[in-house]
């Protein structure tokens, strides 16, 4: 086995065990270590302060193709494992992994005018409506189900002037989203300061002009100018944030604004519905499971 050659060892484990089965991978020279649902068990909304794991894990740890593994294999503590684990150890041949990974994303059309595009790609109608997006920092790309529905109805919504919030950010695809459709700004909220961080800087690499957006964390005093102000109210977070947030994002909507919510499972949207009535939510697009909610502020 050469040195331009990787080694991959995967095992099966159960949550209680993933830590230690980690600790110990890392302990004899792996140099990363991946973790992988192993039953089709979807994670939803963990509560604050949670790490969830999937009961059953697929673990795959990476060694240098010159490793002996041979010695390590003999002395792995079984009590780790799950019952029946595999043991799989396979080559794998050097590549450009940079390249692998910027080919697993392209530009996809989001409606008649919108497209998302990776920076290190040409767009395919260069006089379409082009936001550049890289994976990265925060979540976000635009090939989510949620995303892809928020961007195809902002597409259909904005006809200019507006101004949008976007609670939990994230990426800030959203917000820059409207803004390149012609809204006349957008306020950006997210809990998480890597959040904000990602939503300026792809609002710089898509030329926004840095007055028309504004990203803050919750409880910044600048909400408050957006308080019965906005157009548009779009939050692409989860059920259980979205119920609690209620009466915040319906209190950002002036007479007549319009709210967007997902983030929201098929089953969830009942409960979202009774709870956002002064608005008159209703699905208006289901994908995958998941659906997009709309509604309207009384004018």
């Amino acid at each position: 086995m050469s040195t331009e050659e990787w080694q991959e060892w995967v095992l099966e484990t159960h949550s209680d065990r993933v830590e230690l089965l980690e600790d110990w991978f890392f302990a004899q020279g792996a140099l990363a270590v991946s973790l992988e649902d192993n039953a089709d068990e979807p994670l939803l909304e963990p509560g604050p302060g949670e790490t969830p794991v999937w009961q059953n894990v697929k673990v795959t740890a990476l060694f240098a193709g010159d490793f002996d593994l041979e010695p390590i294999r003999a002395a792995l503590p079984t009590d780790l494992l799950a019952e029946n684990s595999r043991s799989d150890i396979t080559a794998l041949a050097d590549r450009a992994w940079e390249r692998v990974w910027m080919d697993e994303f392209s530009p996809i059309q989001m409606g008649p005018r919108l497209w998302i595009c990776p920076s290190w790609t040409e767009p395919p109608d260069s006089a379409a409506i082009n936001v550049y997006l890289d994976p990265g920092l925060a979540f976000g790309t635009g090939t989510h189900a949620t995303t892809a529905m928020c961007l195809s109805a902002l597409d259909d919504a904005i006809s200019g002037g507006e101004r949008v919030v976007d609670f939990g950010c994230g990426s800030g695809i959203l917000a820059i989203a409207a803004l390149r459709l012609g809204a006349a700004s957008a306020l950006g909220v997210d809990n998480d300061p890597q959040a904000i961080t990602a939503t300026r800087d792809n609002a710089e690499r898509n030329d926004i002009e840095s007055s028309s957006i504004e990203v803050v964390l919750p409880g910044n005093a600048a909400i408050a100018a957006w308080t019965n102000q906005s157009d548009l109210v779009v939050a692409n977070i989860l059920a259980g944030p979205l119920l609690a947030l209620a009466d915040e994002l319906m209190a950002l909507m002036k007479p007549g604004g319009r709210l967007m919510l997902t983030g929201v499972l098929s089953e969830q949207a009942p409960e979202l519905i009774e709870r956002f009535i002064p608005v008159n939510l209703g699905v208006s697009e289901t994908r995958d499971g998941w659906v997009l909610l709309t509604g309207q502020k009384p004018a």
